[in-house]
């Protein structure tokens, strides 16, 4: 991501002590362990600089729920201000700078899975395939059921382990059925657990992130 942001003309600032973004213990409900995490979150990422994040799972936890943890807290106003610096990667490419052409290059089929974060929280759709449009040998395939959850949903994976496989079968076989090559996200998450199925089935499928696609051949 850093890679394709710099090649847009960015100045890019990572900070290699960066942790969690919270999300995982908020969802679980474990929310006062969730806070001591967020907090360093807010630490980690003051300033007046665009937070890009290649995770619209994250980016959306911290856009939509940190003031849920924070609201009439004397972090409000900080939280306030840190969520609208939070931008998702591809948004970000396509709306906030214009930079759509890399000089990519991927040859082969692709499909697109939209994650249910970037759909839902983030209000992302057209982004990732018009960015992807532009990879020199890629052919973009939709998929059926593209925005239907692939089942991942971080601990309702391990809680509903037998509902969560089946979901993520059905999505794979969505994707197989295009005849693509490589099944694409912006989500590391459904990436991880798409992977997982895959690998089961030793399918030839591959599963790339956008930046890791954005980033080839230069």
């Amino acid at each position: 991501m850093i890679k394709v942001l710099e090649k847009a003309g960015c100045t890019v600032s990572y900070n290699t002590k960066q942790t969690c973004c919270g999300q995982a213990a908020f969802n679980a409900g474990y929310w006062e362990e969730a806070k001591e995490v967020c907090q360093k979150f807010i630490s980690d990422f003051k300033g007046t600089a665009p937070i890009i994040v290649p995770s619209a799972s994250c980016g959306g936890f911290v856009k939509n729920y940190y003031q849920q943890l924070y609201d009439n807290s004397s972090l409000h106003h900080e939280v306030q201000e840190l969520k609208q610096r939070v931008v998702e990667f591809s948004y970000f490419l396509c709306k906030d700078i214009g930079v759509t052409r890399f000089g990519a290059t991927l040859n082969g089929k692709a499909t697109y899975h939209d994650s249910c974060a970037a759909l839902r929280e983030c209000g992302i759709k057209e982004e990732p395939r018009k960015l992807l449009k532009q990879v020199e040998g890629l052919e973009l395939l939709e998929m059926n059921e593209t925005e239907t959850c692939c089942g991942f949903g971080g601990t309702f994976a391990v809680k509903f382990e037998s509902i969560s496989m089946a979901m993520g079968e059905q999505k794979v076989e969505h994707a197989l059925a295009t005849g693509a090559d490589y099944l694409i996200s912006t989500d590391l998450s459904c990436l991880m657990h798409l992977q997982g199925y895959i690998q089961h089935k030793n399918y030839k499928l591959k599963t790339m992130h956008l930046a890791d696609v954005l980033a080839a051949g230069w």
